[in-house]
């Protein structure tokens, strides 16, 4: 190989490196998303699951309506360079009062953007995206104490296409933002709010807005019974350009959203142990003691599905929970109460707790 050829090459590279990593600083931990390639859904699985009033369906991403309704779920459907993607589904065709859905991102992973500072930086926010429905659609960023707002349009161009959108966010020198480890920046998907939730595109202004005005593709989306919206490969990075979507492993993932959510349920086995290991207290009650695999964002709560009969305590014979319990819980671990019918338990015993079946979820939260 020629010495000129070398030198060709090392531009070549060169040139590479600072489009991945010339706007940002770095070549990884660019995306300010979690889960933005949708690979994690520790809650629902691949079931297509009505879900609102900002709960979650896949990891990290909240879902906002009233008025209408659709589901949320996790598929394969997706662009070249994704295997996951995120689909919502209309089921009904009342005009929303307001409908969204988005990511809130923790003070802490926000702070080099300088929010509110004079030396607050641009800020680009790029996805993959298809729907059954063309038109303009819409985006907002907002404070965590929801009074400023950027709203901006997108145009989905070709229905039932995959297509890529990029925004150019430009600084924000005023207004609340906070430092901490709660609502720093929050990323909303407009789909259907009417025009009192949304505002001028392209500018920052104040109020509680989550979109831009006239997404008149998103308000015929959220009114049509079956119309469909998938996204994929959602990042917010630092700087002016839209780089590759920085994918990470399955495990890394699921390391950051356990910070927010952990399920304790494994999804495979006949009759699945939680992960904790459990003793007696007393005669009736087996307390399990949990060291989560992460310190979470917060001191978290417990939510286990469906009532407490679908958990056992087994300590040579199989005794049925009446009742749960959070015991002591901190962002590093914690307790959780069963109480069983009929004792049968003998105080300081080591005993298990298992679930009926592998669609039992048994989830620890610390959300936004």
């Amino acid at each position: 190989m020629t010495k000129a050829r070398d030198i060709a090459d090392l531009g070549a590279v060169t040139a590479r490196l600072d489009t991945v990593g010339g706007s940002s600083g770095a070549l990884s931990n660019r995306n300010l998303i979690i889960n933005g390639g949708m690979t994690i859904s520790q809650r629902i699985g691949t079931t297509a699951t009505a879900i609102t009033g900002g709960a979650y369906g896949l990891d990290r991403w909240g879902m906002y309506y009233d008025g209408n309704s659709y589901t949320t779920q996790q598929v394969t459907d997706a662009p070249a360079g994704f295997y996951n993607s995120m689909k919502l589904t209309v089921t009904g065709t009342t005009t929303p009062n307001y409908s969204f859905f988005g990511q809130r991102i923790e003070g802490l992973n926000v702070n080099h953007l300088g929010l509110g500072a004079a030396n607050c930086q641009t800020f680009t926010v790029s996805f993959y995206v298809k729907s059954s429905v063309a038109g303009v659609y819409s985006i907002s960023m907002t404070n965590g104490a929801s009074d400023l707002a950027y709203p901006v349009q997108y145009t989905i161009n070709s229905a039932d296409t995959w297509e890529r959108k990029t925004m150019t966010i430009p600084p924000i020198t005023s207004g609340t933002w906070t430092k901490d480890n709660t609502n720093g920046l929050y990323l909303r998907i407009n789909l259907g709010s009417p025009s009192g939730r949304t505002d001028t595109s392209g500018a920052w202004s104040s109020g509680n807005f989550d979109g831009a005005d006239g997404s008149t593709g998103a308000v015929t989306w959220a009114t049509t019974s079956g119309a469909t919206f998938y996204m994929t490969g959602c990042q917010i990075e630092l700087g002016t350009e839209a780089t590759p979507f920085d994918h990470r492993s399955f495990g890394d993932e699921l390391l950051r959203c356990q910070r927010y959510c952990i399920d304790l349920t494994p999804t495979s086995g006949t009759s699945p142990y939680i992960g904790a290991s459990a003793a007696a207290g007393n005669t009736t009650v087996a307390v399990a003691h949990i060291a989560l695999p992460v310190q979470m964002r917060a001191t978290p709560s417990a939510t286990l599905s469906g009532t407490a009969g679908n958990y056992t305590v087994f300590n040579g014979a199989d005794r049925t929970c009446t009742s749960y319990a959070i015991n002591g819980m901190s962002p590093l671990g914690g307790g959780i109460n069963f109480t069983c019918s009929g004792g049968g338990l003998t105080a300081n015993d080591a005993c298990g707790i298992y679930v009926a079946n592998t669609n039992v979820r048994s989830i620890i939260e610390a959300e936004l």
